[in-house]
C-alpha cells in the first residue's frame, strides 16, 4: 500500500485528493498498489470536507511518518514548499509536484536529492497543466537531439488574446474578463507579464538539453502593451497573436530561449489555439514535428497529471523518474537578438520599407508593415528616429 500526503489543500491539492479518491479503484489496477491518502497539510480548517479527518498542520508529522512513501506538494512558491520538499526527500519519500517556480528555479538540486535518497522528483503538472508533456519529452523522445520547442504555454494569456479578437474589447477589460471567469488571479503579473511562460518553457528545455536553465537567463516579454489596434493588423497579415515560449539549439550546443508575443501565421496550427488551451511544438532531429494540446490549467487536468505522477512513483520507488540535470552553463545561452526574423512594426506616422498592412479605421497617420527578415538590431536601426508604437517578431 502507497500512503500520501498531500500539502496544500486549494484548487489542486483538492483536485488531486478527490482524483485519488474517486478513482480509487482504477488507480490500483494501474498502479498494482492500493493508493490513499494519509493526511493533507493546511494551516486553515476544512471542517466539513469529506477529508476533514486526514487534516494536519505540523508538516514534521508527515516528515517522521514511515508510512508516508509519497509527498504531493501543491503549496506553490519557493518558501515553505522547498523547505517541505527537501525535507520529504532526505526521508526517502518521493514528491510529485505542480509547483513550476519550484522546478524552474532549484529543479536540478532536487533531482538530485531525491537520487541520493533513492526517492523520485515528478513534476508533470508543471508544464501543461493536464497535457502530457514532460515524460514524452523525457523518454519517448529521447532518440532524437531536440532542436526547437515552441508553445503557448499560459492560458491566461491565451484567453485574454482571445477576448480581445472575439469580443473587440481591450486588454484590461479582457484581462478583468478572465479574473471573473477563475482563468486570472487577483495579482495577475505572472500571467500578463511572461514570468510564467518562462518558468514553463526552462523546464521544458533543462529537459530537452539536459543542463538546467534558469528564468534570469531567459529574455521575458508580456502582453500588457498589445492593443486593439495590433490584433487589428495581426489580421491584415493572415495571423494570429499569441505568447510564445521559444528555445531554439544550434549545432554547437548553445541555446536560445526567450518569451515574447509573436505575429503566427495563421497556417500555423498555433494560430488556432483559443481561450485557457495550451500547445506546445516540439522538433526532434529523428522525429520532425510534433505537438501536445490540451487544456493548461484547471482543478481536474491539473490533478490528472498529478495523480499520475503519484502513480509513476509507486510503480518506481527504487529508480529516479527524470535523469539528473547537468549544471547550469552561463555560456551556452545566446540572445534572441541574434535571431533573424520578420518583424510587424506600428509606426504614429511615416513610412516603412516592407508589406503595408491596411486596416479599417486606422488612427490619422498610423501604420502598420511587415519588415523583411532581419536581427534585432538591424532593426532598431532602421527605426532610428522614428515614432514607433510597436514592434513585434513573426514566427518564421
Amino acid at each position: 500500500m502507497v500512503k500520501v500526503a498531500i500539502l496544500g489543500f486549494g484548487v489542486v491539492g483538492s483536485g488531486v485528493a478527490e482524483v485519488l479518491s474517486g478513482n480509487g479503484a482504477g488507480i490500483q489496477k494501474k498502479a498494482d498498489e492500493l493508493i490513499e491518502v494519509k493526511y493533507i497539510l493546511d494551516v486553515r480548517d476544512f471542517p466539513d470536507s469529506p477529508f476533514a479527518k486526514h487534516f494536519v498542520k505540523d508538516f514534521s508529522v508527515i516528515e517522521h511518518d514511515p508510512e508516508v512513501n509519497v509527498v504531493v506538494e501543491t503549496i506553490g512558491g519557493v518558501g515553505a514548499a522547498l523547505d517541505f520538499t527537501e525535507r520529504a526527500l532526505k526521508q526517502g519519500k518521493s514528491v510529485v509536484t505542480s509547483n513550476k517556480e519550484l522546478v524552474a528555479t532549484h529543479g536540478r538540486r532536487l533531482l538530485d536529492l531525491a537520487a541520493q535518497n533513492n526517492a523520485v522528483y515528478l513534476f508533470e503538472a508543471s508544464v501543461g497543466g493536464g497535457i502530457p508533456i514532460l515524460r514524452p519529452l523525457s523518454e519517448c523522445m529521447s532518440a532524437n537531439e531536440i532542436l526547437e520547442i515552441c508553445g503557448i504555454l499560459n492560458g491566461t494569456a491565451n484567453y485574454i488574446f482571445t477576448r480581445m479578437v472575439k469580443d473587440h474589447v481591450p486588454f484590461a477589460e479582457a484581462l478583468a474578463g478572465a479574473q471573473a471567469n477563475g482563468y486570472a488571479e487577483q495579482d495577475p503579473s505572472a500571467d500578463v507579464e511572461g514570468k510564467d511562460t518562462c518558468r514553463k518553457l526552462c523546464i521544458l528545455s533543462s529537459i530537452a538539453y539536459g543542463w538546467h536553465l534558469l528564468p534570469d537567463q531567459v529574455p521575458t516579454t508580456g502582453i500588457t502593451k498589445i492593443t486593439l489596434a495590433d490584433e487589428a493588423y495581426a489580421a491584415a497579415a493572415g495571423k494570429s497573436l499569441k505568447l510564445l515560449g521559444r528555445s531554439i539549439a544550434r549545432e554547437d550546443g548553445t541555446i536560445c530561449a526567450y518569451v515574447e508575443p509573436h505575429f503566427v501565421g495563421n497556417q500555423d496550427p498555433l494560430a488556432g489555439v483559443e481561450d485557457v488551451f495550451n500547445a506546445i511544438k516540439v522538433k526532434g532531429n529523428a522525429v520532425g514535428d510534433v505537438m501536445f494540446y490540451g487544456r493548461g490549467a484547471g482543478k481536474l487536468p491539473t490533478a490528472s497529471a498529478v495523480v499520475a505522477d503519484v502513480i509513476a512513483a509507486a510503480r518506481q520507488m527504487d529508480r529516479a523518474g527524470y535523469r539528473p540535470w547537468q549544471p547550469n552553463r552561463p555560456d551556452a545561452v545566446f540572445s534572441p537578438d541574434e535571431l533573424s526574423s520578420q518583424w510587424y512594426v506600428r509606426l504614429a506616422s511615416g513610412e516603412l520599407a516592407g508589406e503595408k498592412l491596411t486596416v479599417p479605421n486606422a488612427e490619422a497617420g498610423e501604420s502598420g508593415w511587415i519588415t523583411a527578415a532581419m536581427t534585432r538590431p538591424e532593426l532598431d536601426k532602421l527605426l532610428a528616429g522614428r515614432d514607433v508604437l510597436a514592434v513585434i517578431r513573426v514566427l518564421d
